[in-house]
């Protein structure tokens, strides 16, 4: 079922903004799976959990002027296309702060298997993906701040994780939630928050590579973590760590439980650690 809202903006001058509203759901017709994307050129976006009888759902204040809502499903392949996206395609730049006054809430349904893919563009987001049933995760983003986040444990075993970031502000909290199997990070000119806290149920490999940034790792003492870095002019600060020729581990490694094994490559950024319960 698909409910499209639209309402006409306001009159007034040549160069007022046409600010719109846009809604769109679709009711659960038993679906056990889910390919999502959600494609945002600017503004700010947040994702969340969904309700029990529902598919998905968009609600959606867009710029009209410049910018056109994205809402396609394809029930063959139980693929959404959501989001906002540029009149007259990639080449058109946010050239006003009014443009990042649109705004749009995302919700997800908790009971079908998830594989999301985020493209954001000029972008503030807020990504709580803690309680759904997230198999892989993709994320692009551009000039954004983001947060994304797992404050509750993922339902089912994620394969793998993959995060590509520009001239943006990454913080990616509670991963030991995410239950993913591999976590793969690029990141270029920012700074960049990895958190493993959570509740742990298998072991985790993260593979980052990242020039110019600053990393912070918080690290959970209950986990065996081995770090293995490749880095030129990155300082480097190992509170907690070992140092065993090229990798530093955490005492007791070898008798732990669970590990997680992060290969990191970076240039003249900054890497410190952090350790939390």
């Amino acid at each position: 079922m698909l409910v499209l809202a639209l309402a006409a903006g306001s009159a007034g001058s040549a160069a007022a903004q046409a600010m719109r509203p846009f809604a769109t759901f679709r009711q659960l017709h038993g679906e056990s799976r889910l390919q999502a994307r959600l494609d945002f050129a600017a503004g700010q976006l947040r994702v969340v959990p969904g309700r029990a009888g529902e598919l998905y759902r968009m609600s959606l204040t867009y710029d009209a002027d410049r910018f056109v809502p994205l809402s396609h499903y394809d029930p063959t392949a139980n693929a959404v296309t959501l989001g906002v996206d540029r009149v007259g395609g990639p080449g058109f730049r946010v050239v006003s702060r009014g443009q990042l006054e649109q705004d749009a809430v995302v919700e997800l349904s908790p009971r079908t298997d998830l594989s999301l893919a985020l493209s954001l563009g000029a972008v503030e987001s807020e990504v709580e993906l803690g309680g759904l049933r997230l198999g892989d995760l993709s994320v692009e983003a551009g000039a954004s701040r983001t947060v994304l986040q797992f404050s509750q444990p993922n339902q089912i075993r994620c394969r793998t994780a993959e995060v590509s970031a520009g001239a943006a502000e990454i913080s990616l909290l509670k991963l030991g939630n995410s239950h993913c199997d591999r976590l793969r990070v690029e990141g270029g000119i920012g700074r960049m928050t990895l958190d493993f806290g959570g509740n742990w149920t298998g072991s985790q490999r993260a593979e980052l590579s990242l020039a110019v940034t600053e990393l912070r790792l918080r690290l959970p003492r209950k986990v065996g973590v081995r770090i293995s870095m490749d880095r030129f002019l990155a300082s480097f600060e190992p509170a907690g760590l070992e140092r065993r020729g090229d990798e530093w581990i955490s005492p007791g490694y070898e008798k732990a439980d669970r590990h997680l094994d992060i290969s990191l490559r970076t240039t003249v950024g900054a890497v410190k650690v952090n350790w939390i319960d």
